[in-house]
Formats: C-alpha cells, sequence, structure tokens
C-alpha cells in the first residue's frame, strides 16, 4: 500500500481540487460568512450583521470573537474566487500537517504513510464538510496539535491562548497541560489569551463586550442545537429527549459521565497523542454546538486506534469511526430533515444521532483500556526481570 501512497496523494488531491474547481455544492458558506461579516468589526455592527444569501431558512451570523475577525479581515481585500483558493490550499496543508505530527508522535514519520493517510481522510465526513463548508476546523486543529505537542511551554501555552482567542471551543486543551502538570505552560495559554482578547477589545470595546458577555452563552443563536448535525452531548440529548436539555439534569449526568470517561483514558498514561485526542473528546462531547465538520480530531484519534491501541475494543472503535465518517452518516440524517431546525425523532434516527458521540465515548473507553494494559504489561517485564537476576549475597 505505501508503495502507491504518492500516485494516491496525487489522484486525491487532484480529485479535490476538481472539485473546488467545478462543483457547485462546495459553497463555502463559512468562509463567505468570515470574509464578508469580518470588516464589519470596524463599523461596530459585527454582530447584527447576517449574511443573507440563505435568509430563507437561517441567516448566518459571525459566531467568533472580535479577534478572529480581525484575523479575517485581509481576506475581504481579494476576489472571492482567490480567497476561495487559498482557503483550500491552506486546509490541504493543515490535513497534511496533522497527519505528520500524528504519525510523528507515534513514531511513524515515513512520507509514504504520511501521504496515504492524508489522501484517505481527506474522503472522511468531517473533513470534506469542512472543506465543503470553508470551515476553520482543520487549520485550528493543525495550530494545536503542532504546539501541544511541544515540549517548549511557551510554545504549546501560546499555540492553545491564540486558537482560544479565535474559536473559543480550543480553550479546553489547556486541561492537557494540568493533566502533565505543566502550570508554566497553562500560564502562558492564559497571558496568551488574554492579550488575544486585549487586541479585540482595543479594536473595538463595544463589540468585545457584546459578544464575550451577551452573546457567548446562546448556543441558539449559531444553529439548531438539536439539528444532526450538531453531534455533542447535548444535541444527541435534546434529539432523544424532544427539547433542549441545556439546563437539565441528564445533561449534567451526560457531562459527569464524558469527564469520568475522559479520567479513565489520562490517569495511567503519559502518552502525548492519547492525552491530546482524550481531552478533545472531552471538549467535542461537551460543548453546547458541536457540529459534524469539528469532530476532524477522529483523524488523529483514528491514527492512534489503527496504530497504538493494542487491545481489541481500539480495532472495533477505529472500525466504527470508519464507517460512520466513511459512510456520511450525518449527511444522510440531514436529508431526512425538512430543514436544519426541524428534525423527525423515529427511533431509527435518535439512535443514528447518536454516531459521533458514542464513538468519542467509545474512544476514550477503548484508551483507557489500551494505556492501562500496555503500562501492565510493562510492570509485568520489570518484574520477571527482577525475579530473573541473580541474588546477591553479601560476603
Amino acid at each position: 500500500m505505501l508503495s502507491v501512497a504518492p500516485w494516491l496523494f496525487g489522484l486525491s488531491v487532484l480529485g479535490h481540487l476538481f472539485m473546488v474547481a467545478f462543483q457547485t455544492k462546495m459553497t463555502m458558506i463559512d468562509l463567505l460568512v468570515y470574509r464578508n461579516g469580518s470588516p464589519r468589526l470596524f463599523q461596530g455592527d459585527l454582530y447584527e450583521w447576517r449574511l443573507d444569501q440563505y435568509a430563507d431558512v437561517f441567516p448566518l451570523p459571525f459566531t467568533y470573537p472580535p479577534f478572529a475577525a480581525a484575523i479575517f479581515t485581509p481576506m475581504s481585500w481579494v476576489p472571492w474566487e482567490a480567497s476561495r483558493w487559498i482557503w483550500q490550499l491552506l486546509c490541504l496543508g493543515c490535513l497534511y500537517y496533522i497527519v505528520h505530527v500524528t504519525l510523528k508522535l507515534l513514531k511513524l514519520q515515513d512520507p509514504r504513510r504520511v501521504m496515504m493517510w492524508t489522501a484517505l481522510t481527506l474522503w472522511i465526513e468531517p473533513v470534506r464538510t469542512t472543506l465543503n463548508y470553508g470551515q476553520i476546523n482543520l487549520v485550528l486543529v493543525a495550530i494545536l496539535i503542532g504546539t501541544l505537542a511541544s515540549a517548549r511551554n511557551w510554545v504549546g501555552g501560546v499555540g492553545v491562548g491564540f486558537a482560544a482567542g479565535i474559536k473559543l471551543t480550543p480553550a479546553i486543551s489547556g486541561l492537557y497541560f494540568l493533566i502533565q502538570r505543566r502550570w508554566m505552560a497553562a500560564v502562558w495559554s492564559f497571558v496568551a489569551f488574554v492579550v488575544v482578547y486585549g487586541i479585540g477589545w482595543a479594536i473595538s470595546p463595544s463589540q468585545s463586550d457584546k459578544f464575550w458577555f451577551q452573546l457567548l452563552g446562546d448556543a441558539s443563536r449559531v444553529g439548531p442545537v438539536g439539528s444532526a448535525i450538531n453531534q455533542s452531548l447535548r444535541g444527541a440529548l435534546s434529539r432523544t429527549v424532544g427539547y433542549d436539555v441545556k439546563t437539565g439534569a441528564i445533561y449534567i449526568v451526560a457531562v459527569l459521565v464524558a469527564a469520568a470517561l475522559t479520567w479513565f483514558a489520562v490517569s495511567r498514561t503519559k502518552d502525548v497523542l492519547a492525552l491530546i485526542v482524550s481531552v478533545q473528546m472531552l471538549g467535542l462531547l461537551v460543548s453546547p454546538i458541536s457540529w459534524s465538520h469539528h469532530w476532524v480530531w477522529m483523524v488523529p484519534a483514528l491514527l492512534w486506534l489503527v496504530y497504538e491501541g493494542g487491545h481489541l475494543l481500539c480495532k472495533i472503535t477505529a472500525g466504527l469511526w470508519v464507517v460512520l465518517t466513511g459512510g456520511y452518516l450525518i449527511s444522510f440524517l440531514l436529508l431526512a430533515q425538512p430543514n436544519i431546525w426541524d428534525f423527525p425523532r423515529p427511533w431509527i434516527f435518535v439512535l443514528l444521532g447518536w454516531g459521533y458521540p458514542a464513538a468519542g465515548m467509545l474512544t476514550l473507553v477503548a484508551i483507557g483500556l489500551a494505556t492501562r494494559r500496555e503500562r501492565n504489561e510493562l510492570l509485568s517485564g520489570d518484574e520477571e526481570a527482577a525475579d530473573g537476576e541473580p541474588s546477591r549475597v553479601a560476603g
């Protein structure tokens, strides 16, 4: 397989670029929001602005912090077609980098293996929807996995703070530093976040205050919580019971279960990739909104399960991820909805709507079992080595 990896990579990338050039369904609607909405930061009405291209369904607002708008503003200085191509090439590079860093952490640095996995994961649902919508997920994952893997505290901390200033959800990555007791990295992430917040506030105090103190907790503003595209625990539970569970005991219990599973996954290992993946799975599960394209973190998760997970459950979980994301489950469920706000609730759709959250929780269990098994084998090996040493008698 590795011998044909360069050819597979070339054909995969060319196929994607062909779609960018000729596929009308690649609307890159989110990129259009980033590009067209961001200049409104400097006009003082960023969060009142709406993209009216799809006003009949949901007029899309700008939902990120002011710093993100400042970052995206230069995109509005170039023509739309140029923006599309720049963004797609950037995202392709980020996917390659994500796979490269993941395999490096797994000590599998053959460039052909990187090309093979990049070619394959380019066509799974979270990556495809990120590219089709023109989303920022691949860029953020590349920033986070690259900086979290660094041994330098300031690099990791600045990476997390910077990413959280663009989109708040990466802030969960700070938990990785706390688990590793890298206190200075946690401090650096806080400092970087404060600086990024300060930049946004300096550009527009009114818009910064509005985002951080008025809009931040309003999940419905960014879209329908119960739609199948929201693959968080809150989304799955809301589809199950028929209403938003944001303040219910059932949601609190689910969050506590996810936290417990994360602790089970991380408490007995120093495996950097396992820790990173576990923390990100927790973030995706407990976030109010985790669109299907947010789940690009399953790329490094899948690679860990395939190459590092010696437990049978790791192989089963890897297979489940391939079926879910390769079979475009969420796209199928969305087709069954009359629109993004109204969704049918027959039991089969409710069950399938648990796809990503169930696989995410199963990933945490698999990591916990695999790392404990590896640790027990190492301890057993040490005991056998000690038993095999000749006894020493004092003379």
